[in-house]
C-alpha cells in the first residue's frame, strides 16, 4: 500500500471547535456543523408540530367528572410552553438532539382514564406526582431494576395497544365510527358512519386526510403529518365557505380575524398534587400513577437509546451519553406537563428526522425550542383545525406504533397471550390501564401454571397483585363493607 494511500486510511481527528458554543455542545467533534444543527431543528420541529394540534384535540375534547373541559387555546399556549422549554432544557443539559413535548398515548390516559374519575386539577397533580416518581427512580438508581421487571415484548405490546386506542379514538372523533344508540336491539356496538354509512363533507376531508397522510408516510417524507393536516384544514376552510354544513363537532374551520395574538397562560399552575386521593381509591390511584409511569419511563427508554443509536453516539458498551441526566430531564418535563396543564411531556421519537438532516448535539434543540415558542403567538391560527383534519394523525400514530407487533414472538404463548390481551383489551374497553393489567396478570398467571413462577420479577408480582385488586376492587368494597 502507498504512503498516501495509508494517510487516507488513517483515522482523522475532529477539526478543532470554532467557538465556545461549538465547544460547550461538542458540534465539531461529533462531526456535525452549525448547518446541519440547525437544518435538524428545523426537520424535528415541522415532523412533530402536529401535537400543538393533536394535544389540545385529544384533552379538549373530554371532561372531568364534573362535567368541565379544558379551553383549547389555553391548551395550545401550555402545550407549546412545555414543549419550547423542555426542549432546550434537554438540548443545554443532556446535549442530545432530542425533542419533548406532551406524549401521545400519555394524553390519551389522562383525557379518557384519569380525567373522568376526577377534576382536572387533580389529574395533572397526578402527572406531577408521576413525574417526580420518575426523578426519584432515576436518582436513585432504580430505573435498572423497573426496566427488567417488564418483558420487553409486554413493553411491545403496551406500545401497540396504546396504537390501537390512538387509531380508535381518530375513527371515532372524525365520524368514522359511532357508537350505535340502540344498543340493546342490535348486534354490534359501533357503525360506520352516524348511519351505517359515510355521509357528509366533513366524513370526507377525514378520509382525504388518511390516504394523503399514509401516501405521504409511504414516500417517507419529512413532516408528514403535519403537511397532512395544514392541507386538510385548508380543504376544510374552502368547504366550509361554500357548503352548507350542520356542524363540523368541536371546532369551525373558519380563518381568524387575527393571525398573532397574546398567549393566553391561564390553565399554567392549575394542579392539585393530591386531590385525587379525595376523588377515588387509593388502589386507583396507584395504579393510574402507575400506568403513567410505566408508559412515560419505557417509552423514552427506547427513545432516547434508539435516537442516541440513530445519532451514532452509543459508547463502545452500547451507552447512551449523560443517560441519567437526560432520564432526570425527561421526568422533570412530566412535572412542567402536569404543572402547566398540558399532560405529561416526555422525549419524541419525531426527533430521528433532525438525526436524518445532520443533527448530533443539543445546539438543534435551540432551535426547535425556539420554535415552538414562537408557536406560542399563533396560537388563532392553530385553533381552526378541525377534528377531521386532525385525527388522521391519530391513525397514522396508531400505525407507527402497531409496527411494534412484529417483534412479538406469537408462537410462544406464555408472552403470546399476555401480548394479545394488553393489545386488545384497550380499545375494546376504552382503557390502557385495563389493557396492561390484563396482560401482567395473564403472564404472572401462565408462568406459574408452567412451574416457571421464579421467572418474574418480584415488580411484576406486585403490580399484578394490584391489577387484581383493581378489577375486583367492587366485590371486595362489598365483602369490607365500603358500599
Amino acid at each position: 500500500m502507498s504512503a498516501p494511500q495509508q494517510e487516507t486510511d488513517r483515522p482523522t481527528a475532529p477539526p478543532p471547535a470554532a467557538n465556545s458554543v461549538d465547544r460547550f455542545f461538542r458540534i465539531s467533534e461529533r462531526g456535525s456543523t452549525f448547518a446541519r444543527e440547525i437544518r435538524g431543528g428545523f426537520a424535528t420541529f415541522f415532523t412533530m408540530a402536529y401535537i400543538l394540534v393533536l394535544n389540545p384535540l385529544i384533552l379538549g375534547s373530554a371532561k372531568d367528572k364534573f362535567g368541565d373541559s379544558l379551553d383549547p387555546v389555553q391548551l395550545t399556549t401550555a402545550t407549546a410552553l412545555v414543549a419550547a422549554v423542555m426542549t432546550i432544557v434537554m438540548g443545554v443539559g443532556g446535549n442530545l438532539p432530542l425533542a419533548l413535548a406532551a406524549g401521545l398515548g400519555l394524553n390519551a390516559v389522562v383525557a379518557f382514564q384519569i380525567a373522568p374519575l376526577m377534576s382536572w386539577d387533580d389529574a395533572m397533580g397526578l402527572i406531577v406526582l408521576e413525574g417526580l416518581l420518575i426523578c426519584v427512580l432515576v436518582l436513585t438508581g432504580l430505573r435498572e431494576a423497573v426496566m427488567h421487571a417488564i418483558p420487553q415484548p409486554l413493553k411491545q405490546a403496551i406500545s401497540v395497544g396504546i396504537g390501537l386506542f390512538i387509531a380508535f379514538i381518530g375513527f371515532v372523533d372524525a365520524g368514522f365510527v359511532s357508537r350505535i344508540p340502540d344498543a340493546a336491539n342490535t348486534t354490534v356496538p359501533v357503525q360506520l358512519g352516524g348511519s351505517g354509512t359515510l355521509t357528509g363533507w366533513p366524513v370526507l376531508v377525514f378520509c382525504l386526510g388518511v390516504l394523503l397522510t399514509v401516501g405521504l408516510l409511504a414516500r417517507k417524507v419529512k413532516g408528514a403529518i403535519l403537511i397532512s393536516i395544514v392541507t386538510m384544514t385548508i380543504l376544510a376552510i374552502v368547504i366550509d365557505s361554500v357548503a352548507d354544513i350542520k356542524s363540523w363537532g368541536l371546532t369551525t374551520p373558519e380563518w381568524p380575524e387575527k393571525i398573532v395574538d397574546t398567549p393566553d397562560f391561564g390553565l399554567i399552575g392549575h394542579f392539585s398534587l393530591f386531590g385525587a386521593f379525595g376523588e377515588t381509591t387509593v388502589i386507583t390511584v396507584v395504579l393510574l400513577v402507575f400506568t403513567l409511569i410505566l408508559s412515560d419511563f419505557f417509552d423514552t427508554m427506547g427513545t432516547v437509546v434508539g435516537i442516541s443509536a440513530e445519532a451514532e453516539l452509543l459508547d463502545e458498551d452500547g451507552k447512551v451519553p449523560n443517560l441519567s441526566r437526560v432520564l432526570l430531564i425527561d421526568g422533570a418535563a412530566a412535572v412542567a406537563g402536569g404543572a402547566a396543564s398540558s399532560s405529561s411531556a416526555t422525549s419524541y421519537i419525531e426527533s430521528a428526522a433532525g438525526v436524518g438532516e445532520g443533527a448530533r448535539t443539543g445546539f438543534s434543540n435551540l432551535v426547535t425550542g425556539g420554535l415552538f415558542a414562537l408557536a406560542l403567538f399563533l396560537t388563532p391560527l392553530l385553533t381552526i383545525v378541525p377534528l377531521q383534519a386532525a385525527a388522521p394523525a391519530l391513525v397514522a400514530v396508531g400505525f407507527l406504533m402497531m409496527t411494534q407487533v412484529k417483534s412479538i414472538d406469537w408462537d410462544k404463548y406464555e408472552i403470546a397471550v399476555p401480548a394479545f390481551l394488553t393489545i386488545a383489551v384497550m380499545p375494546f374497553t376504552y382503557s390502557i390501564t385495563n389493557g396492561i393489567g390484563a396482560g401482567f396478570v395473564a403472564y404472572v398467571l401462565i408462568k406459574t401454571v408452567l412451574g416457571r413462577a421464579k421467572e418474574v420479577h418480584w415488580l411484576l408480582w406486585g403490580a399484578s397483585a394490584l391489577f387484581v385488586v383493581y378489577f375486583a376492587i367492587d366485590p371486595i368494597e362489598q365483602i369490607l363493607g365500603a358500599k
